[in-house]
């Protein structure tokens, strides 16, 4: 036992600087922040203690599971919908691109689909916003051209249509990730396998099936990692909409910015972002553990 221990404690000096880091960027942020979401304050002066009638009021405000709504929704554009087409993809490119096109060839089309998460938010947001403009931006003018003027709208200004088009660009944004992750999972899985598949006369569905059983952990990490980023979402809130048309597609990140900055009810502000936080670890804590329920499976 003590010679285990002794063994243990050897490699605490290497662990120290990386423990110091995360108390001084994430845990001491973190409290303040909490002791913060307790109080009354604009961000001058002495803040007012006030106990939990911060998180009373953010559970009572209409806007506040508005955003929460949104942010639910734009799950689907930011985790659901790219993990199922970065798998079609990656399996494609893999499966059908790579041997009859060469290696070459789907790495062309696996750098173009990732080119969007290289991109800057703000240029990319900013390139969008032109795009969807409603005066000169090309979609409008480009379905007038072609005499479908009637389904030209002003995208990002009609409350309507506002939140499916951050989707769609949401989408747009994130197909590269899963791909990047997926085409990598594929190659370590044994060639035989899917050889036999195919000798078997197994069709594509069925062996896309057996593609997505086999990569299950890569699948819990693409999901576990897009969903905490669609519960961060903000820069292409912040350039695309601000939230609007009126709270349309505003979420809570983007809330809690309001609330902070423009509105001056720092601690408001402050228990919107420490909810969002306790939700993000409570989703990462079931993730693990479904993570590694998974992996223990797998190894029976």
């Amino acid at each position: 036992m003590g010679s285990r221990f002794s063994k243990s404690s050897g490699y605490a000096p290497f662990l120290a600087p990386g423990l110091v880091l995360f108390a001084l960027v994430i845990l001491a942020p973190f409290a303040t922040n909490l002791g913060i979401s307790l109080t009354k304050w604009n961000g001058v002066g002495k803040p007012v203690w006030i106990g939990l009638a911060n998180y009373a009021r953010a559970f009572g405000d209409a806007v506040f599971w508005a955003s929460f709504r949104n942010n639910l929704i734009l799950i689907f554009a930011v985790t659901i919908i790219p993990t199922i087409v970065g798998l079609t993809l990656a399996d494609f490119l893999f499966e059908y691109v790579a041997p009859r096109a060469g290696s070459g060839a789907a790495s062309f089309f696996r750098g173009g689909f990732y080119l969007p998460q290289v991109l800057p938010v703000a240029i990319a947001g900013v390139v969008w916003g032109w795009i969807l403009d409603p005066q000169y931006g090309v979609l409008d003018w480009t379905l007038k051209a072609v005499g479908l003027g009637g389904l030209a709208r002003n995208w990002l200004g009609d409350a309507a249509t506002a939140l499916p088009s951050v989707m769609f660009i949401m989408v747009w944004f994130q197909i590269g990730y899963p791909l990047v992750i997926f085409m990598s999972a594929l190659q370590r899985i044994d060639p035989e396998i899917m050889e036999a598949a195919e000798v078997d006369g197994a069709s594509w569905r069925r062996r896309f099936g057996i593609v997505a059983h086999l990569v299950v952990p890569e699948i819990l990490v693409v999901v576990l990692t897009t969903t905490i980023y669609a519960l961060k979402l903000f820069g292409q809130i912040y350039v695309l909409t601000r939230g609007g048309p009126g709270n349309a597609t505003i979420v809570p990140s983007y809330f809690a910015y309001q609330n902070f900055f423009e509105k001056a009810r720092v601690g408001y502000g402050s228990a919107i972002s420490t909810l969002m936080t306790l939700i993000i670890i409570a989703l990462t804590i079931a993730f693990i553990n479904v993570q590694a329920r998974q992996e223990r499976e797998m190894a029976l």
